[in-house]
């Protein structure tokens, strides 16, 4: 029985109930109530003890009430309560607690101090931890092991790594957790030779290391790649005893799967005589970086069957499987799993679920968990742009960017790269330079990625001097992909010469060209007209440089000749293949046959191409077009009645033109623009000054058994001759007009640009499937060679 004339055995026992009770919040609540009954709330030393219960159990506000009861607290209760909010991760009432202490005269000691600076860490707060540190430093905590430790780990946050090794060296006594810190510093500056470095002293010095060393050391081997060493570092940890430790384990299995050793992953996860979630997650994503989707959900299985729980970790590297193999209903049902298990709120795993959804062209899915996000950040915006984009949607790509910025939502480096993308896609050079200047203007370091998205970017908007700008300002890089995309951007403006000469300047300093060099230069030259120097390069390859040629560089070999109408050569070349031609090979074959009007060839190709693939509209629109060409109109409804009959559908053409900040597209025949009237009455102006100049329309371009009026009629309603009479009337008088179109731009609409730049005095550039061509005063760039 208590003596009520003896408070400290009150005190004692609501210590000892707290203690035995400290899991459970409606016991420590009625624990609390009784303290208050007998008017004892003011023993700080009990106040510490609820505060820290409290705070253990995630209910930071009643810690806070009980310690606002104190109008002076000890150092010893403030530091329960900021350390229960370095616990629950609520760093900003840390800062603004340590600040109140500071304005109250408080005393502070090494723990306080270790407390605030993890909480500005975890701000990344540099200026208040620099304060922390100073004040450390006056009473003399800087050599404290536990606040040396988190200085250290503030420091390497910032990347002041060297500094972190002066506060290291100072300390005059070193614990693990010190040593750790600082081995740690070092693998996450990656600075992996001095990590090394470092663990050799702590041997030297007798400190045993602990499964936190050793997880950290073989980090560093994950970051380098270095099996060898790692195998070293996983047998050392099998000396020190540490072969049953979970960490050592779980970082070995995400080891030997990153290096793509995924059976050693294996051996290892099997051998762990326990197991917690981390492990489970690991072995689960190892199965999934490799490929191993299937594995990767039967090990799922086998976690949820034993009784396992999982977290948001489990299900976004599941969801990662699923885009491998786009399985879009298992994606759906790991979707439903999340919703169910309150993870909704995950911005990461919502992040996963909206890029499956994107990655499966289920775009209205997508929308559906885009607008559900909360608090969007720069990642989820990314993924939504960058999966608009891919699914061909780059106008709302860049309308969404838009909305972006009006939230306030910075972009990143990735982000950027994206739109870029964007711009190349719809051919809009005005948007893709004022992404350009966002690289500028945020100080982004230009690199090989977004120096190859741009110079593309450029290239496909007809600036091919802008991309020449761009890949001068990194022509020192010895990143080949650089390389190959100023060749690329050079062959679809048909500028063979130049593309080769930068092959040549390759070569000259010392850069190794790759498989991705030799199919830009054999596009380039086929674009030109340079077949020899194309056979040249093709001969060069496997014996200058020991490039085995793919079934790309026979497609790119095969156009090459085909469309210079050496067509008995490209089909000996694909009779000669060491492999089974593909599409590609036969394709290429099939439109060299189009163009110079070789039926039976073309024929015989086309049979072979449906045999390989029989749902390509294009072979059976090609094909069809052969027959056409040649008035064999029986065929040609045959062809048509068979595309029907399998639900084929030809891809319609379509042409846009960028007027101001906005993209316009035109189809065939198109009247559904706001302005149609205005432009067919112009078109019709157009077309009487470009026959007084002496066009004469081609209606053999038309593969229609129609009267000539109806043919000269549907020549006029191509998309292309839409929108560009759209700009002449859209544009001020001698401006530039850019034109992208997705088809093959046909032989009349050649002619014609070639008038109209003529009579209207304008220069007008026309991206098309294949390539560019540079309209200006009658004659185009291509020398009509397309």
């Amino acid at each position: 029985m208590l003596n009520s004339n003896n408070p400290r055995q009150y005190v004692e026992r609501f210590l000892s109930l707290l203690q035995e009770f400290s899991k459970h919040l409606v016991r420590v609540k009625s624990i609390h109530a009784q303290i208050i009954t007998n008017s004892i709330p003011e023993d700080q030393f009990l106040a510490t003890k609820l505060v820290r219960t409290y705070c253990d159990l995630g209910h930071v506000d009643d810690a806070r009430h009980v310690f606002d009861q104190f109008t002076q607290p000890k150092t010893i209760l403030c530091n329960a309560i900021v350390g229960g909010y370095v616990r629950n991760e609520r760093y900003k009432e840390t800062l603004e607690l340590f600040t109140m202490m500071g304005s109250r005269n408080l005393e502070i000691d090494s723990y306080t101090c270790n407390f605030v600076l993890r909480a500005c860490t975890g701000l990344l707060d540099y200026e208040v931890g620099r304060e922390v540190m100073l004040r450390a430093a006056e009473k003399g905590f800087e050599s404290n092991m536990f606040v040396g430790s988190s200085i250290i780990n503030f420091l390497v946050k910032f990347g002041r790594i060297n500094e972190a090794r002066r506060v290291f060296d100072a300390m005059s006594e070193k614990d693990v957790v010190c040593w750790n810190s600082m081995i740690g510093g070092y693998v996450q500056a990656c600075h992996f030779n001095e990590a090394f470095g470092l663990f050799f002293d702590m041997h030297r010095w007798g400190s045993r290391p602990s499964p936190v060393t050793m997880a950290c050391l073989i980090q560093a081997c994950i970051e380098t790649r270095n099996l060898i060493l790692g195998k070293c570092v996983h047998g050392y940890a099998l000396v020190l005893g540490m072969g049953d430790d979970v960490l050592v384990l779980t970082t070995l299995v995400d080891m030997y799967s990153k290096m793509g050793y995924v059976e050693l992953a294996k051996w290892v996860f099997v051998s762990m005589p326990t197991r917690n979630l981390v492990s489970w997650n690991a072995m689960i994503a190892g199965f999934v970086q490799n490929g191993s989707v299937r594995e990767a959900v039967h090990l799922f299985h086998r976690l949820v069957s034993s009784g396992g729980g999982f977290d948001s970790a489990t299900m976004v590297s599941l969801l990662q499987g699923c885009v491998q193999i786009a399985d879009l209903d298992g994606g759906k049902i790991l979707h439903g799993c999340t919703y169910r298990k309150g993870f909704n709120s995950n911005i990461a795993l919502s992040t996963s679920i909206l890029d499956l959804y994107l990655k499966c062209g289920a775009l209205k899915h997508a929308f559906i968990v885009f607008d559900s996000i909360q608090n969007r950040n720069v990642i989820t915006w990314t993924a939504m742009l960058g999966g608009l984009a891919q699914n061909g949607h780059a106008e709302d790509a860049l309308d969404l960017f838009s909305q972006m910025q009006e939230e306030g939502v910075a972009a990143n480096y990735v982000t950027l790269v994206s739109l870029i993308h964007s711009c190349t896609h719809l051919g809009s050079l005005k948007k893709g330079r004022s992404i350009h200047a966002h690289f500028i203007r945020r100080a982004f370091a230009f690199d090989a990625v977004n120096m190859t998205a741009l110079i593309d970017m450029y290239a496909k908007c007809g600036k091919i001097n802008s991309a020449e700008r761009v890949f001068g300002g990194g022509s020192i890089s010895r990143d080949v992909i650089l390389w190959n995309s100023m060749i690329t951007g050079y062959g679809i403006h048909g500028h063979g010469h130049q593309a080769v000469g930068v092959y040549r300047k390759m070569l000259e300093k010392g850069i190794k060209p790759n498989q991705t060099t030799f199919v830009a230069l054999l596009t380039a030259c086929s674009h030109s007209g340079l077949v020899e120097e194309g056979i040249s390069l093709f001969q060069r390859m496997e014996r200058d440089h020991s490039i085995r040629p793919t079934e790309k560089h026979y497609a790119c070999f095969v156009d090459l000749l085909s469309r210079a109408g050496r067509l008995e050569e490209a089909g000996a070349l694909v009779k000669q293949m060491p492999f089974e031609p593909g599409s590609a090979v036969l394709e290429a074959l099939l439109s060299g046959c189009r163009t110079h009007k070789n039926v039976d060839l073309g024929i015989q190709t086309a049979d072979k191409l449906l045999h390989l693939d029989s749902r390509n509209p294009g072979v059976y629109v090609v094909l069809s077009n052969i027959y056409a060409e040649a008035r064999r109109w029986d065929a040609v409804d045959h062809i048509r009645g068979l595309m029907r009959t399998r639900g084929l559908k030809k891809t319609p053409g379509y042409s846009s033109i960028e007027v101001g900040n906005q993209v316009y597209t035109f189809f065939a025949r198109d009247y559904c623009h706001s302005k149609w009237a205005d432009v067919y009455q112009f078109l019709e102006t157009l077309r009487l000054e470009v026959e007084a100049s002496g066009y004469v329309p081609d209606t053999s371009c038309i593969l229609r058994d129609v009267e000539e009026p109806m043919k000269v009629k549907l020549l006029w309603g191509h998309s292309e001759r839409l929108a560009i009479a759209f700009g002449l009337l859209s544009t001020p008088a001698g401006s530039l007009i850019r034109i992208t179109k997705n088809l093959r731009v046909c032989t009349d609409c050649h002619v014609v640009t070639k008038y109209i730049s003529k009579v209207a005095k304008r220069e007008i550039i026309v991206r098309d499937a294949n390539r560019f061509h540079h309209f200006l005063d009658g004659k185009c760039s291509c020398n009509d060679y397309w």
